[in-house]
């Protein structure tokens, strides 16, 4: 089978919404699993989303397009919702019988979850169904401004439902779920020294540590830089305000002009060799952009996943 994927909106000016959590970072994280899975089961898909447009209206219709000209056979779009911080549950809409019936097998998967079911509903008023030309759905997996489905989601999970919707298995290796590193309880000595390492953070000497486990002098003048970066106090001793904030780094979320800011702005400005403020401003997007041309990536000020993988691996 061929597989259209469309991850939602990620593709400024078209951005998605705000609750709890921003839209953007969610639907790229699932979009990516779920498209690793299908192929994992030998499915060709085809990634639908744009990697720059001057329009929403540009947006949605390339999105349209890579769709019909690679003649998929079935599209998916990858949304979440957000209203009132009530509303809660996933819906799906989709176009046709079969479209309804990939859908209703699609949502009964989230159900599963726990996920009120807001059921399966007419699409046929959504540009991205409306214009192509396969069987299409369009999935809004869940409330991102709502307490109980926040607590609910997990990426890894959701992704699953997806799959297991559409094709009615899952790869093997799709049973183990895949950890949030914001959520990484893991508070050792030898985790911290390898952390310092990935963000590029050596100690007072100048040297990479050495992954030890135990708790020395270079690794505790190395924690002091990470903890002056952040802006924190720098004792060298790290506690919970300190790991927050490198799980936060290693989470590598989307950062944005003028959308970020705190410990990750002040480590990507550490990086990029401007002013630490903490502030998303244009001498950093300037400097952002700089740092990716230099590694030949699309230098949009956008840090997300190929910038990440750049900055720390």
């Amino acid at each position: 089978m061929r597989y259209g994927i469309d991850i939602g909106h990620n593709c400024p000016p078209d951005t998605g919404a705000r609750g709890i959590k921003f839209e953007d970072n969610l639907t790229l994280d699932v979009g990516n699993r779920v498209i690793s899975k299908l192929r994992a089961l030998g499915h060709e898909v085809i990634e639908c989303k744009p990697s720059r447009a001057s329009t929403v209206k540009d947006s949605l219709t390339a999105r349209c397009a890579r769709a019909n000209s690679s003649k998929v056979e079935t599209y998916v779009s990858i949304h979440f919702n957000a209203f009132n911080r009530q509303a809660n549950g996933t819906e799906i809409f989709a176009v046709g019988e079969k479209g309804r019936k990939i859908a209703k097998n699609v949502l009964d998967e989230f159900v599963r979850l726990g996920f009120f079911n807001r059921g399966v509903k007419n699409g046929s008023h959504l540009f991205v169904l409306r214009n192509t030309e396969m069987t299409a759905i369009l999935v809004e997996c869940c409330f991102i401004d709502s307490q109980k489905d926040m607590k609910l989601y997990n990426p890894e999970n959701s992704a699953n439902a997806i799959v297991k919707g559409l094709t009615g298995k899952l790869p093997e290796q799709a049973v183990k779920p895949i950890p949030d590193e914001e959520d990484n309880v893991d508070t050792s000595i030898l985790r911290l020294q390898r952390a310092l390492n990935r963000l590029k953070i050596t100690s007072k000497s100048g040297k990479v540590l050495i992954e030890n486990n135990i708790n020395d002098a270079e690794t505790k003048t190395a924690a002091e830089k990470l903890q002056t970066i952040l802006g924190l106090q720098a004792t060298g001793i790290v506690g919970a305000t300190t790991w927050n904030a490198i799980n936060q780094i290693l989470a590598k979320r989307i950062i944005r002009p003028n959308h970020a800011g705190g410990p990750v702005m002040r480590y990507l400005q550490y990086r990029v060799n401007v002013p630490i403020d903490g502030v998303y401003g244009p001498q950093t997007e300037e400097a952002v952009k700089k740092f990716q041309r230099q590694n030949g990536l699309l230098a949009d000020g956008i840090v997300g996943a190929f910038s990440w993988q750049k900055l720390i691996g």
